[in-house]
């Protein structure tokens, strides 16, 4: 399980797997300059509700993974998480696509 902390003081843990997917969604929107809503389900331990936060450049994120070995990326959910980055309500993690169209990854951790 990995986790995903935002600002030093709020986090999401997530299975690392899709929080490599939501790493690349994001890095890209913010390489573009492109500023956007991410929410996320809050663990019971906290309650039922949900958390957004504003993802800007200037803001500080953590992806913390509990593997060493990264993952192979889908570039289907990486367009399907991209797309609703785009709208008004922002990025959310949705169920993987059953369909598996992979990634490769260059050393800087930049889809090819």
């Amino acid at each position: 399980m990995g986790r995903f902390t935002y600002e030093g003081q709020t986090h999401a843990d997530l299975d690392d797997r899709a929080l490599a997917h939501l790493q690349m969604v994001i890095s890209n929107k913010l390489r573009r300059g492109e500023p956007f809503y991410f929410t996320w389900k809050d663990d019971p331990s906290v309650g039922h509700g949900r958390t957004a936060v504003w993802v800007h450049p200037a803001c500080n994120m953590v992806f913390s993974y509990h593997g060493s070995r990264r993952p192979p990326l889908n570039r289907l959910w990486i367009d399907a998480l991209s797309q609703l980055a785009n709208t008004p309500a922002g990025l959310r993690l949705v169920p993987e696509p059953t369909t598996t169209v992979e990634m490769q990854i260059d050393g800087d951790g930049v889809g090819q």
